[in-house]
């Protein structure tokens, strides 16, 4: 048996395996172990053999405690919870809950959190299943369940995971109806656009695809408008009539939209910049974006009444 190896003795003083079965005498006598340095103990406990095929295909990590907060709340399956014993007590409340639900705890040390989350992961990760993308071919479905409406945010190559994050946190609390964004030269759904988005993602409808301009070309047939956003245009989105089905299209922090993607768009806005500074960050322009969408359409209710 190999030193090290955890394992019983027996009747007749040998070890049992860690699986639990002894080694064969014969085959003891035949093979000696060949000495190996001990390994150090990692106080952190690992996923085991299983989690870690299901991490490798359906799995990922999150982390902080609005993410996993809302992963608990909005029913993703989480495999796992680990937590810093160092922990802010804001995360033994979630772990009440997270126990009454019958998901497993593991206490692990700041080397586990730091050599994968680096700062603000809050003492608490969780190892979930995958967050579930939409494809285009899932439009139809959810033009049909928003109606008049519809209401979508497109975010056209957005590579920086604190800006989609943000951007996906207004999103959600602008109560869009989905956000598309492209697969490639994108920041995609990760633990830090998790983190970004204060856990606003797992209740959002996402769509992902290899061409934004194929998803706005339905869009379009559907009888939704598309707002492009874009520096040094004459029209504010003040000017607009918001009410009605929209999409509002945003463009990287660097180039802004592609001329494909603004091609497509019925019409481009820009907001005003007074001051010294040429433009806005990204989430910050959509977050006026998009509300300008809510007060729109709440004039229109107030006048309906």
């Amino acid at each position: 048996m190999r030193k090290g190896t955890p394992g019983k003795r027996g009747p007749d003083g040998s070890r049992t395996s860690r699986f639990g079965q002894r080694p064969a005498p014969d085959r003891q006598k035949r093979r000696e172990p060949k000495e190996r340095p001990e390994r150090p103990v990692r106080r952190e406990e690992e996923p085991l053999s299983g989690q870690r095929r299901r991490s490798e295909d359906t799995a990922e990590y999150i982390y902080g405690i609005n993410p996993v907060s809302e992963a608990l709340r909005s029913g993703r399956p989480l495999f796992a919870i680990y937590v810093l014993d160092s922990a802010h007590r804001n995360v033994f409340g979630l772990i009440r809950k997270a126990e009454k639900q019958r998901i497993t705890i593991r206490h692990a040390g700041k080397d586990f959190f730091e050599e994968r989350f680096g700062k603000g992961h809050q003492g608490i990760a969780a190892h979930v299943a995958r967050k579930k993308m939409l494809s285009v071919s899932d439009l139809p479905e959810l033009l049909a369940q928003a109606g008049r409406r519809a209401f979508f945010l497109v975010a056209d190559c957005i590579e920086d995971p604190r800006n989609f994050g943000a951007m996906l946190r207004t999103a959600e609390v602008a109560g869009v109806h989905g956000v598309i964004f492209q697969q490639q030269r994108s920041a995609g759904i990760s633990p830090a656009v998790s983190k970004a988005s204060a856990g606003a993602l797992e209740h959002l409808s996402l769509i992902e695809t290899v061409n934004i301009k194929h998803a706005l070309r339905v869009l379009k047939d559907a009888g939704v408008k598309i707002v492009g956003a874009e520096a040094d245009t004459d029209t504010e989105p003040w000017d607009l009539d918001l009410s009605g089905p929209v999409a509002v299209v945003m463009g990287s922090e660097g180039e802004g939209l592609r001329r494909t993607v603004r091609d497509l768009c019925d019409t481009i806005v820009s907001l005003p910049v007074k001051g010294h500074v040429s433009s806005l960050n990204v989430s910050v322009a959509t977050g006026i974006l998009l509300y300008e969408v809510l007060r729109q359409r709440g004039r229109e209710k107030r006048l309906s009444h």
